[in-house]
């Protein structure tokens, strides 16, 4: 089956190169024999389906940056590497954070920024680390009625929306966690309004308290007039474990996941910790598609536990 659609993509069939992306999303290992000749056939989008190449193919990308002959390609070549995610890639954008390759200078970020990409960063103390969960659970919708004494947005003066309501007592939840430290119960209120306009964070406690951050800045493009809106009546609750860490979807119905990887819309938008300048954690995926017939785009949400903080933000096309 996947020569088959080797054969297609070499001859330029969109449909193939989109059933091989499926192939790496619900199980990456099952490209990885056939990573050199994708690379032969010069395919270098999209760079999800590299996640789980091995070193002979990560070292064949980096000689290719390393040798400087196709700098108009150096962003998809980082791209790959990012999503493997592998030992050889980390030791090359680490090496080009200090010594850029060609083309560094036509790229908006500099090479080790790529990481956050593939769902990884170098933290302040020069190691690794995993911004998001190895295992993810399908995040199922229930009717959630609004509690009658609910914050309002300071903004717009919707309600705010219950996005999240977790505890790590569930084996389930603290699975998908375990890679933030959280211990305990989490609740995530945002505003899912404005949070269309820009990431809004929240203080939060293992308690389950949470509260709007009192430094969250209002974009000036979000008109005075904005809102009221009446917030999503449904609340996600963990459904079943999924085969893999890469199955959410922000465009399909059924697509919100807790756990795993983001399913970016655009680019990569892991929220920053205002507390402390580094990025957040992943949490999980919440897809427009799952709290409304026409909803579109999806929120994600973020938390980083050292600093006390949860973070939503959205994206859609």
């Amino acid at each position: 089956m996947i020569e088959e659609l080797i054969r297609r993509v070499a001859d330029e069939d969109d449909d193939a190169i989109e059933e091989l992306s499926e192939i790496a999303a619900a199980d990456p290992q099952r490209l990885s024999p056939y990573h050199g000749a994708l690379l032969d056939l010069d395919l270098l989008w999209p760079p999800t389906l590299y996640r789980a190449a091995g070193a002979d193919v990560v070292g064949r990308v980096v000689e290719q940056v390393d040798g400087g002959r196709t700098p108009d390609r150096l962003n998809h070549l980082l791209l790959i590497l990012a999503h493997s995610a592998h030992p050889l890639a980390e030791n090359a954008l680490r090496r080009w954070s200090t010594h850029p390759p060609a083309g560094a200078d036509d790229l908006h970020v500099g090479a080790l920024s790529y990481a956050v990409e593939g769902g990884w960063t170098i933290g302040p103390d020069g190691n690794r680390r995993d911004l998001c969960a190895d295992v993810a659970y399908r995040w199922v919708m229930r009717d959630a009625p609004a509690p009658a004494d609910r914050t309002a947005c300071p903004w717009c003066a919707s309600p705010l929306w219950v996005a999240a309501d977790l505890d790590t007592t569930d084996p389930a939840i603290g699975a998908a966690l375990a890679h933030t430290g959280w211990s305990g119960r989490l609740v995530i209120e945002t505003c899912h309004f404005c949070a269309c306009y820009t990431t809004l964070y929240s203080r939060v406690t293992p308690a389950g308290a949470t509260t709007w951050w009192a430094d969250n800045t209002r974009p000036s493009y979000l008109g005075a007039d904005a809102g009221p809106e009446d917030p999503p009546t449904l609340l996600p609750v963990a459904g079943p474990a999924l085969a893999s860490p890469y199955q959410a979807s922000a465009w399909n119905q059924g697509g919100s996941t807790l756990g795993g990887r983001p399913d970016w819309i655009q680019d990569a938008e892991h929220a920053d910790c205002p507390g402390c300048g580094e990025p957040m954690d992943y949490l999980g995926l919440i897809g427009g598609a799952d709290l409304d017939d026409v909803g579109e785009g999806a929120y994600y949400l973020h938390l980083h536990q050292p600093c006390g903080f949860a973070a939503v933000n959205y994206q859609q096309s």
